[in-house]
């Protein structure tokens, strides 16, 4: 019986013939924290007895969610991050890097590789083919000691996806649709494989906005062939060595199978303050937003400016609607400048953060006042998720948010495309 992705990764990182259902022990091959979650996580491995990281050079404390600092308490704390790294010889990642999903997939993620870190996005390097999810502090800990840790093997939800994307129309709708389709809980610790000839024809970006957002619908892990198109990207990012092919078994068995037409869909927007309480961009059209963020692990890449730069170029930004651009990484940022998309984004009217987290999750950068309404290209709208419970967040692609700063009301952007 064949296996699916999830199932041919633990499989190879067991030595095992690892099955859905199955409980493993599977070597890590990544393990990273940030400096929310990091500090406790060191907290955890000192407390735990541990002596020394498994394997120093494929552990990495990013500075990133608090990046420049906005207070004393978390600048101890990324003093104390910084300390740890010197002294167990971790890489570290400075503040201005940028986000530490984006890192992960421009220089450390590996197909087939098994990727741990102490935030729910980790699953974002899945869009590589990884096998890479978050988890809690003390299980990242012992990860960082023994270089390895227990898995329950994931049953798999094959996601068959076919069409080609109408002008407008991208990743981010695509994954909207399907969390609103299958609800916040409709992959509870299952693997989400992607495939289809849509996906074929996704670009890498794609695949990670895809991969990023498959923990909004439960999933454990949310897992990508390594193709052709992986083996350019990691070339192009100077890693070709790193590439292997990793593709699913033709007679492996899923839990079930969904289908979904790209061609068919609409821009889609994640409503206040649930993934799964989506709308139609022009069903929600006259709703006024006082601020449009792009940028974030989910949809900061150069892509992603490239779309919102198109939209924006030669027009301005509404003047009740402020617009924040955070680039996910200093590579993105610096060939965002090279492009010309940041002048452009800049004469709309646009502010630049540095590379990094950004308004994503309130700590500072954009935190919104009471009533306020943000359109934001990131992956989640709880109730107070960009720093205060009396505002709304609403989540859209790259264009969605481009068309929105121009009206200063939520608008689908083939208005203006």
């Amino acid at each position: 019986m064949g296996k699916t992705l999830a199932e041919k990764i633990l499989s190879a990182g067991t030595g095992n013939d690892a099955r859905a259902g199955d409980m493993v022990i599977a070597r890590v091959d990544l393990v990273f924290i940030q400096d929310t979650t990091g500090p406790l996580t060191i907290k955890q491995f000192q407390a735990s007895g541990l002596k020394r990281l498994a394997n120093p050079q494929r552990t990495v404390v990013f500075i990133d969610h608090a990046a420049p600092s906005p207070t004393s308490t978390l600048s101890n704390d990324h003093l104390f991050l910084r300390q740890f790294a010197q002294e167990t010889g971790a890489i570290l990642s400075e503040l201005g890097s940028g986000v530490c999903h984006q890192l992960v997939a421009e220089s450390l993620a590996r197909p087939g590789d098994i990727v741990v870190g102490s935030d729910s996005h980790t699953v974002t390097a899945g869009g590589l083919g990884a096998f890479a999810t978050g988890m809690g502090s003390s299980d990242v800990a012992v990860a960082m000691g023994l270089g390895k840790t227990w898995f329950r093997v994931p049953e798999s939800i094959r996601v068959v996806v076919s069409g080609d994307f109408p002008k407008g129309v991208g990743a981010k709708d695509l994954i909207l649709h399907l969390i609103g389709r299958i609800g916040v809980d409709g992959a509870t610790y299952k693997a989400l494989e992607f495939s289809g000839a849509a996906v074929a024809a996704m670009s890498m970006s794609q695949r990670f906005t895809i991969a990023n957002m498959v923990v909004e619908a439960g999933a454990k892990v949310g897992l990508f062939p390594a193709d052709e198109t992986t083996r350019k990207y990691l070339v192009a990012q100077g890693r070709g060595d790193d590439y292997e092919p990793l593709s699913p078994d033709g007679d492996a068995v899923y839990e079930q199978t969904i289908e979904i037409n790209v061609a068919e869909l609409e821009p889609t927007v994640a409503r206040p303050h649930r993934m799964d309480n989506t709308a139609l961009a022009r069903e929600l059209k006259g709703t006024k937003i006082q601020q449009v963020f792009i940028g974030t692990c989910t949809n900061g890449r150069l892509e992603d400016l490239a779309v919102a730069a198109g939209i924006l170029k030669g027009k301005k930004c509404h003047p009740a609607t402020r617009l924040i651009i955070a680039p996910a990484s200093r590579q993105v940022l610096l060939e965002a400048i090279k492009a010309g998309y940041l002048q452009t984004l800049v004469e709309a009217g646009a502010t630049i953060l540095p590379a990094g987290c950004g308004p994503c999750l309130g700590l500072h950068q954009g935190v919104l006042g009471d009533g306020e309404a943000c359109l934001s290209t990131a992956n989640r709208n709880f109730k107070g998720r960009m720093g205060n419970p009396e505002a709304f967040v609403y989540l859209a692609s790259p264009a969605t948010a481009a068309a929105t700063a121009i009206s200063g009301e939520i608008t689908d952007p083939r208005e203006v495309l």
